[in-house]
């Protein structure tokens, strides 16, 4: 397993050791004691999947407020995206500053997205299976969003949207980094 730092603390991205074959491959997804040890301390409790079917979907920029903020460990099992995340932890001194990492089945990369974060993905080919392994249970009431073409943040999208990209309403009316509602506090050393 190798780990990439992106940049920003905490945000990494993994490159689990894929083993393959003339009958296909096998990769470990998960396992916590390894996590741990390169700097995952996340709890995981709650999986998730959603499924897109167009390519130029994009899903985000998400988050939940804390105390219900969530770390994430995402990946992509078919398909192809770019997931973003974005610091959002007021006083850090990577605020509003992104970073971008390519998730496919082929690459077999995640991205860990640590609390205090906005995270979002374009996908890149039609019919994309996108998981998540969350540290916190879902909670409606605590989640929050940021528009993904928000000008402080300013995504450079150019060399993956294909014009506007396919949204929820929710997404449609997010509001601006300025105008969201996160309540993340920056701790040096978290």
């Amino acid at each position: 397993m190798k780990v990439i730092e992106t940049g920003i603390e905490g945000l990494v991205i993994i490159e689990p050791d894929i083993h393959g074959d003339s009958r296909g491959y096998f990769v470990e997804t998960y396992n916590k004691e390894r996590y741990y040890n390169a700097g995952i301390k996340a709890d995981f409790v709650q999986d998730n999947m959603s499924y897109s079917t167009v390519k130029n979907t994009f899903r985000g920029l998400h988050y939940q407020r804390a105390p219900y903020s969530q770390a994430k460990l995402v990946s992509c099992s078919k398909g192809k995206v770019v997931d973003v995340a974005v610091d959002i932890r007021k006083g850090s001194p990577t605020y509003g500053q992104y970073a971008f990492c390519e998730l496919s089945r082929e690459n077999g990369r995640q991205f860990f997205v640590p609390k205090g974060f906005a995270h979002g993905f374009l996908t890149l080919s039609d019919e994309v299976e996108f998981r998540y392994k969350c540290d916190e249970l879902y909670n409606k009431e605590s989640e929050g969003n940021i528009a993904y073409n928000d000008k402080t943040i300013n995504i450079d999208w150019s060399k993956f949207m294909e014009g506007t990209p396919i949204l929820s309403e929710k997404d449609k009316n997010a509001p601006s980094l300025e105008d969201c509602n996160a309540n993340f506090i920056y701790k040096e050393n978290c």
